[in-house]
């Protein structure tokens, strides 16, 4: 089955260099997923895409700067969260700190920023009749962001971002035994290594001067696409577009860095003493395939076999038989340049990490000796398919169509890539998960995390089991 991603190119005023899609086909049971849309660019490199949707009167605006973590130099992590964090504290012609009010004054929702080590988003859904004010703000901060941004609003988000850590990492149960994990699984010299949000030593480090060449750099319109979705006057939208964006100065597009491909050669554990969280838990971590390239859609179906769900494997085994787990996961952690592939356990009172990690590899034998059931594998792409439409069932937020339509694009260069990316799950089989456990989920490549609880931080009573 397929879907479709139409591209309505429209009539009105279609610049000269813009790019006309193509319509794809239409397969039975999909039609809910379509989208139509338009794609093309503005002379100073800002790419822009509409999405007509007037099912509702409401309009979704939403932003990628196609810059995350993966474009940091050594010595500066933690810049691009920083500066999703300074993008909302005014512009040359916003006051501090108004941004989000102004939207909510407006009736905004689903407003927010996101930072991962691939891109950077801003985005927010407004009643149709302020899309022009939605599209002014974020066209402000767009080009004159560094107008107004001065030493001390810059040590407020340091500090702010700064506490971001310590409750994300430093004090969260297990998080400072997660980023030992990470940190093994890419080397110093890879862009992946660390968290996203940096180190309290290059937050320190930060200077103005250093956001000012980071914003100059990576935050110029020919770094960014402008996605517009929902009820909205195509003519008056592209006006309004080239109004706010279409003035503002540009570059070339900064160059991605290009960086090979990492492995682990031989096991390595890690036995963390945990100084917050009061059960053992372990966690194996393997580098897979990246997002959306073969093997990918793979990992995610068998992820979600092995650990979605009181029907999942590992919940089966570790939770209900053998009694010792309280909770279970697996995931596929799509990234551009190289992905991660993880399950997690957290003991019962009295069971060690050893005990589940043996647990954890008998059923990983399972599933490199037989793959898993036809009946597994159509439970998964049924999950997909209906977590991909809910999403689509609003034009903005996290999952929404103007989402999707950035994601694809960012990523493939490509915004009606859906049609392809379920075909990939639509391609997967019991022996395509039994390969791919056997190529990728190999014992002698992985890292494996013992969190184990300090004496000084006691786990509860055992209970008793038979």
């Amino acid at each position: 089955m397929k879907a479709l991603i139409t591209a309505a190119v429209l009539a009105l005023g279609l610049p000269a260099f813009a790019q006309q899609q193509e319509a794809k086909p239409l397969g039975p049971g999909r039609e809910a997923l379509a989208i139509p849309y338009d794609k093309y660019k503005l002379a100073n490199g800002l790419e822009v895409i509409l999405a007509r949707d007037p099912k509702l009167p409401v309009v979704a605006v939403n932003v990628w700067y196609h810059v995350g973590a993966y474009n940091e130099q050594p010595g500066r992590t933690g810049f691009a969260h920083l500066f999703e964090h300074m993008m909302f504290q005014g512009s040359k012609h916003v006051p501090d700190d108004v941004h989000i009010a102004m939207l909510e004054q407006l009736g905004a929702n689903d407003l927010n920023g996101t930072t991962n080590f691939d891109r950077t988003n801003y985005f927010e859904t407004v009643p149709s009749n302020h899309l022009a004010t939605a599209l002014w703000l974020e066209s402000d901060r767009m080009g004159f962001l560094l107008d107004a941004l001065d030493e001390k609003k810059l040590r407020t988000q340091q500090e702010v971002v700064k506490n971001e850590r310590r409750q994300s990492y430093e004090t969260r149960p297990y998080g400072l035994a997660q980023e030992k994990l990470w940190k093994a699984l890419f080397p110093a010299s890879h862009p992946y290594h660390g968290r996203v949000i940096g180190s309290m030593e290059d937050l320190n480090a930060a200077t103005v001067e250093d956001v000012k060449s980071f914003f100059r750099t990576w935050y110029a319109p020919s770094n960014a696409t402008l996605a517009v979705v929902g009820d909205f006057d195509p003519k008056e939208a592209r006006a309004l577009i080239e109004k706010y964006f279409g003035t503002l100065p540009s570059g070339p597009r900064p160059d991605k860095p290009q960086v090979a491909p990492v492995k682990v050669s031989g096991e390595k554990v890690i036995r963390h003493d945990e100084k917050v969280g009061t059960l053992p838990m372990v966690v194996m971590s393997w580098l897979t395939p990246p997002y959306l390239s073969e093997g990918d859609a793979t990992a995610d179906v068998l992820a979600n076999a092995l650990g979605t769900g009181k029907s999942s494997r590992l919940y089966k085994r570790l939770v209900q038989d053998k009694e010792l787990a309280q909770s279970v996961s697996a995931h596929q952690q799509s990234l551009g340049a190289q992905s991660v592939f993880t399950l997690e356990a957290v003991a019962r009172p009295g069971v060690t990490s050893d005990a589940l990690a043996k647990e954890l590899d008998a059923v990983l034998e399972e599933v490199r000796r037989e793959g898993i059931a036809q009946q597994e594998l159509n439970r998964a792409r049924t999950r997909f398919e209906t977590q991909m439409l809910a999403g689509l069932q609003s034009v903005g937020g996290f999952g929404g169509k103007a989402d999707v339509l950035q994601s694809y694009n960012h990523y493939q260069g490509d915004p009606g890539f859906l049609d392809e990316d379920l075909e990939r799950y639509d391609a997967v089989t019991p022996e395509k998960v039994r390969d791919f456990a056997r190529e990728y989920l190999k014992p002698d490549a992985r890292v494996v995390l013992h969190a184990v609880p300090s004496q000084n931080n006691p786990a509860p009573a055992a209970k008793e089991t038979h």
